[in-house]
């Protein structure tokens, strides 16, 4: 059966947990003004919080999820992976192949949601927490039955928390330990810079809360980000570019490399990428 199309004009958003990077989604969808908030929705059971985060930019909340269901064209599941096969099996009835169905459920396969779902129009999505600043990484993967136009209606929402990339699925567990996970290694490695900033004579009371130690080490990674993102140079290429002949920061990195630096950070995301499932329910437990 061919999927009916869905209007990018004029379809509702509806969100299957009321969680923190559902929310992200939601916020950065209306103030991008890729959908307006009347036309999305959600359901909070219990948390109250929940409820004013997102009435507080316009989001309708309703009673229960298949009423959400009920009144969305597209279906995002933003629920922890240990409860979304109960989640969709109990949504199953209302979930025709004329909604497009999303799942942002760390390490749960496409296979199992289209079997749960009882179709394949669904699109797995594995976002990072920087989209809660719109600052994300997300990588997707299309069902058997999503159209192109279904993976450009999603790219175009999950564009709105930051950049998006088209992965096959087999990629995931990498992606995880990398995109997933790789925002704890940078916030250990800003924390560590500005601890070595006391250890090289700044003072503790300018390296603690918003210190000129911490917003400097801060900038030197946007900076660095913002260099490899727009110089179109390899990462390598630039590092040589700093490090001059004899000079301070070629002193740095030779201390780094005696450390295993480089090693360290990729045995990082290998052991990220194999770790689980305790690793999938502790990444979910943030979003």
């Amino acid at each position: 059966m061919e999927a009916i199309p869905i209007s990018p004009e004029s379809y509702k958003l509806g969100f299957i947990g009321a969680g923190k990077m559902a929310e992200s989604i939601a916020r950065g969808v209306v103030q991008s003004g890729v959908l307006p908030p009347q036309r999305i929705s959600t359901a909070v059971h219990s948390n109250p919080n929940r409820r004013i985060a997102f009435e507080s930019f316009g989001v309708g909340v309703r009673s229960n999820n298949s009423a959400v269901v009920e009144a969305s064209d597209v279906v995002i599941f933003s629920v922890k992976p240990q409860v979304v096969k109960d989640v969709v099996l109990q949504l199953k009835p209302m979930l025709s192949e004329k909604k497009l169905l999303v799942s942002v459920a760390a390490g749960v396969k496409l296979k199992d949601l289209q079997e749960w779902a009882g179709h394949s129009r669904f699109i797995r999505v594995m976002p990072n927490t920087p989209s809660a600043i719109g600052e994300g990484a997300t990588v997707m993967s299309l069902g058997g039955a999503a159209t192109e136009e279904d993976g450009e209606l999603i790219s175009k929402l999950f564009g709105s928390v930051g950049k998006v990339w088209r992965a096959d699925e087999k990629s995931f567990d990498g992606i995880t330990g990398l995109s997933g996970s790789g925002p704890a290694y940078i916030f250990l490695a800003i924390e560590a810079l500005a601890d070595g900033g006391v250890a090289a004579g700044v003072p503790r009371e300018l390296a603690l809360g918003s210190s000129i130690t911490n917003c400097s080490c801060i900038f030197h990674v946007l900076g660095a980000a913002s260099m490899v993102t727009k110089s179109g140079k390899h990462p390598g290429q630039l590092k040589d570019d700093i490090a001059s002949y004899y000079g301070t920061t070629i002193a740095g990195v030779h201390e780094l490399e005696k450390g295993g630096l480089r090693g360290i950070l990729m045995n990082a995301v290998v052991a990220a990428a194999k770790a689980k499932p305790r690793a999938v329910l502790e990444l979910a437990s943030s979003l």
